[in-house]
């Protein structure tokens, strides 16, 4: 018995946490800005953002909001509107590429760090901000999650032939050919996931992942209507949700609790869900590099947990590594099942 239940322990906790992130997480990694102080800008008002109000306004939209996604799908529909709507996309990737993250750690770093390679970030953010996080942490540890970004990345190249991802910059190590751009998705109502090999692979590794998941969080991404394939393609690689009675969903997001667990509500299996208003409450805030192994001792193991032991703000790099060591040295001994601190 006591094999049988250690196989089953085993396969849940090597289950994956997949996080899905959206503007709201960039937003809330630089609160305060980035290394310049420049702020990362959510749809809604970004096209004065990038200066492009007066040559909008020259083409005479019919639609009166001011967010990016209802513009940019109008300009799109429109066969006047086409060099307006390239010179705002060169625009976007402009602005995006500028970024830069603080010197001192920020929520993406811990994010990164909070999780190991058996697991899968995926990005619907155009920014660098996360990649640039990644890079970062590779000092600290190489044990980091996969990453996938769905919608493309202005920080993020690969070669379509041999399928290896790099920097703009990179050459491919295999044929030697400097790395293609990955185009982003611009909002439209009907995106087209499998025009660029590399959209399509992350999609499906997306989906992989899904299935087999854990844990899912939801991190700053309010599904927004030009995004419906994509909630539809969610929805088909998490399942029916009678299906997930042992899977735990955290959701971030500064919405109230309401308007959340409605967006999410085809997602949720009863009363398996949290949401935090803040990453730091998240199980990635408390419990970094275990989510997994504690969502199991504290639900099917009945055990009690510490909440006081993950990330706290401000912290240094220093103090972040100090507080992973143990972690990350027991990650090393290749034991089917790791030590999980957060319980008592």
């Amino acid at each position: 018995m006591d094999e049988l239940f250690f196989e089953y322990e085993k396969s849940f906790k090597k289950r994956p946490h997949v996080v899905l992130l959206g503007a709201g997480a960039s937003v809330a990694t630089i609160p305060r800005g980035d290394r310049n102080g420049k702020k990362i800008s959510v749809m809604k008002g970004f096209i004065e953002k990038l200066g492009m109000s007066s040559i909008i306004s020259s083409v005479s939209l019919d639609t009166k909001s001011d967010n990016l996604e209802d513009i940019y799908m109008e300009m799109y529909e429109r066969d006047d509107c086409e060099q307006q709507r390239k010179l705002l996309e060169e625009r976007i990737v402009g602005y995006f590429l500028d970024f830069e993250l603080p010197d001192e750690p920020t929520i993406y770093d811990m994010l990164v760090l909070s999780l190991t390679k058996k697991d899968l970030i995926a990005t619907f953010n155009w920014d660098p901000l996360l990649v640039e996080a990644y890079i970062r942490c590779t000092k600290i540890t190489k044990n980091l999650p996969q990453m996938a970004f769905l919608h493309g990345n202005v920080a993020v190249a690969t070669c379509e032939k041999d399928m290896v991802l790099g920097s703009p910059n990179d050459y491919c190590p295999k044929c030697g050919k400097q790395l293609s751009e990955i185009p982003l998705l611009y909002p439209i109502k009907e995106k087209n996931y499998e025009n660029n090999p590399y959209i399509a692979l992350s999609w499906k590794q997306l989906s992989q992942y899904l299935e087999k998941a854990y844990r899912l969080t939801i991190f700053g991404y309010s599904a927004p209507k030009s995004d419906k394939a994509a909630v539809d393609m969610l929805k088909k690689a998490w399942g029916k949700v009678t299906d997930r009675n042992l899977e735990e969903i955290e959701i971030i997001d500064i919405r109230s609790e309401e308007d959340v667990v409605e967006s999410w509500e085809d997602f949720i299996h009863t009363h398996h869900y949290s949401v935090y208003d803040n990453f730091y409450d998240s199980a990635l805030g408390k419990f970094p590099r275990r989510t997994c192994e504690l969502l199991f001792d504290n639900t099917q193991g009945n055990r009690w947990m510490h909440r006081d032991k993950g990330f706290k703000k401000e912290m240094s790099f220093e103090e972040i590594r100090t507080m992973l060591q143990t972690l990350l040295d027991d990650e090393k001994s290749g034991k089917d099942i790791l030590s999980d601190p957060y319980v008592l």
